[in-house]
């Protein structure tokens, strides 16, 4: 396979583009390429992952990347593929959010080497809006706005319709093209599938006003196999900032796809070759109980986003979290292995059946004995066969003491005082 469109295509990475010419503009040519993001919190997730993907996929191949964080385009937000209103965000929350993403967005694109990072706040902002309507808004027909799949979907699913405030994202949207047309010689938009709509009308304004062709290409939309939306774990979002989400978390998100969908992100969010991606579908049909694929997706995904140390440390933590070797994970591994998990603060010399109890993994202390006498308990991965007092001697970092009840039941203590 030759060129960087056919690995687009392999990859399941092109849903529709505006113009057939545009697959040898992509291998031949040097582009601009922009692709929009919402700052509507101070982190993007992973529901952003395969557009920062492709803008680092299309850098590398040669051509220049515009992440454009939408400041002036989030303060009305962008009503494509949502089923409520966005709630409005004033302009110190958006600048705030603005440079939580912009660590991210440089971990996908290189702004040392030609990459930009823009935010379209600056030539929004100033726009007067008798101009715009002038100037911009004359250039589209209601008719045409509403024929769009984002607004009618919004006009025939919520009862209460879609807001003018909402209406005119997309004018906006487009304005950016025509922006960044002008001042950067941008000729490419690309987006997820529930973008064509607003990726559309940028590149007919840029025809209409300047008489130039330009292009749209956009992604499907990432969803589990069900069909449902991806992005989401059972305790919420899963962000890219690692305050929000830890790296063990983002691993153990990935770790846990459907066999139905790991071969696809595979293609989506790895590097990974075209030999090993089916080296991996292959091991899934035939041992989808070892997961080599996903662990692979995972540690790939971790790496891009965290840094590979940090993928390395995500892995050995998921490898020794029910084993004794638990005890030598560093603390904010251990503390981030067990985030979900139930926790209690006790004093030193706490014995253990009080600890199985304050942490809930025994209803009542002569069930904690009986688990005892089972053999069913473990402090920091080893086996217990009585009730003890736990002592410094226990301590994890000088603080901590995991206990397990069973297979797969864990809590934290820490011990205080």
């Amino acid at each position: 396979m030759s060129g960087l469109y056919a690995e687009l295509q392999w990859r399941g990475l092109v849903h529709q583009t505006t113009d057939p010419e545009l697959a040898k503009l992509i291998d031949d040519d040097s582009l601009t390429v922009y692709i929009g993001f919402d700052p509507t919190a101070d982190s993007l997730h992973v529901g952003s992952l395969l557009q920062l993907c492709n803008l680092r996929r299309l850098q590398q191949a040669g051509h220049r990347p515009i992440a454009l964080a939408g400041g002036g385009t989030g303060m009305i937000g962008d009503p494509s593929g949502k089923s409520e209103e966005r709630s409005l965000l004033d302009a110190e929350q958006l600048a705030s959010n603005l440079e939580g993403i912009k660590a991210q967005l440089a971990r996908f694109v290189d702004f040392d080497a030609g990459g930009l990072l823009v935010n379209n706040a600056d030539w929004l902002a100033d726009v007067r809006l008798l101009d715009f309507l002038r100037d911009i808004g004359k250039h589209f027909t209601v008719n045409q706005m509403v024929a769009k799949e984002s607004v009618r979907a919004r006009l025939t699913e919520r009862e209460q319709g879609l807001s003018y405030t909402e209406f005119t994202y997309m004018l906006l949207q487009s304005y950016d093209y025509l922006h960044l047309f002008d001042t950067y010689g941008c000729r490419l938009q690309m987006g997820a599938s529930d973008q064509w709509g607003n990726i559309t009308l940028g590149v007919d304004l840029v025809r209409r006003l300047r008489g130039e062709h330009v292009y749209g290409l956009t992604t499907p939309l990432v969803t589990k196999a069900d069909g449902t939306k991806f992005g989401k774990s059972e305790s919420g979002t899963v962000w890219l900032d690692r305050a929000k989400t830890s790296p063990y978390a983002l691993y153990q998100f990935f770790v846990r796809s459907e066999d139905a969908s790991v071969g696809r992100y595979l293609r989506y969010f790895t590097w990974l070759s075209h030999e090993e991606i089916e080296a991996l579908d292959t091991a899934t049909a035939e041992h989808p109980e070892r997961r080599e694929a996903q662990r692979a997706l995972a540690r790939e995904v971790t790496a891009v986003v965290h840094g590979a140390d940090e993928a390395a440390k995500a892995e050995r933590a998921a490898a020794v979290l029910f084993t004794d070797e638990i005890a030598t994970l560093d603390e904010q591994t251990l503390l981030d292995v067990l985030a979900e998990a139930p926790s209690a603060a006790a004093p030193p010399d706490t014995t253990l059946v009080d600890a199985l109890v304050a942490t809930g993994l025994c209803g009542s202390k002569g069930e904690a004995r009986r688990a005892l006498q089972q053999r069913g308990v473990y402090v920091n991965g080893a086996q217990q066969d009585d009730d003890r007092a736990l002592t410094a001697a226990d301590a994890l970092h000088g603080r901590f003491v995991v206990l397990r009840r069973g297979k797969r039941e864990q809590a934290l203590v820490e011990l205080k005082g």
